[in-house]
């Protein structure tokens, strides 16, 4: 895949502060749309997650803010799944203007939450492959 994974957010003004810009919260609910549209793009829904006994983990958030955003701008949310080994992995995301200046990014490190035993999978890659219809939405 050689563009990242991206959707189109609009600042709407009740998610602006009284300063006028977009409030730092928000950002982590544009990422975490831009991550549920990705697994949705590769046809996996909340329903599919649950019926395999699994379900997304956030362990760790950061968000370095770069620009402010004004209600009505337009911003695409891209999301890149990064893989090592074990038993988490690592979403890259970019926070951008149309005009491709980088309001924020957005790095998190996650995993796979076996819903059972309350433990994370040993390897989510391996349960991305089996319930994905596209591979390459995770870079795998």
């Amino acid at each position: 895949m050689t563009e990242p994974f991206s959707v189109r957010v609009t600042v709407r003004g009740y998610e602006t502060d009284v300063q006028g810009h977009l409030n730092q919260a928000v950002y982590l609910n544009y990422a975490e749309h831009a991550r549920w549209s990705l697994l949705q793009a590769a046809g996996i829904s909340q329903a599919r997650l649950l019926s395999r006994g699994v379900g997304p983990v956030a362990l760790e958030t950061n968000i370095r803010y770069l620009r402010e955003l004004l209600a009505g701008d337009e911003v695409d949310v891209t999301c890149v799944f990064e893989w090592g080994g074990g038993k988490t992995f690592r979403i890259r995301q970019e926070i951008l203007r149309t005009d491709g200046t980088v309001a924020a990014e957005v790095t998190a490190v996650g995993g796979l939450l076996n819903l059972a035993e309350r433990k994370l999978v040993p390897d989510p890659r391996e349960v991305f492959k089996e319930l994905t219809e596209d591979v390459a939405l995770f870079g795998l």
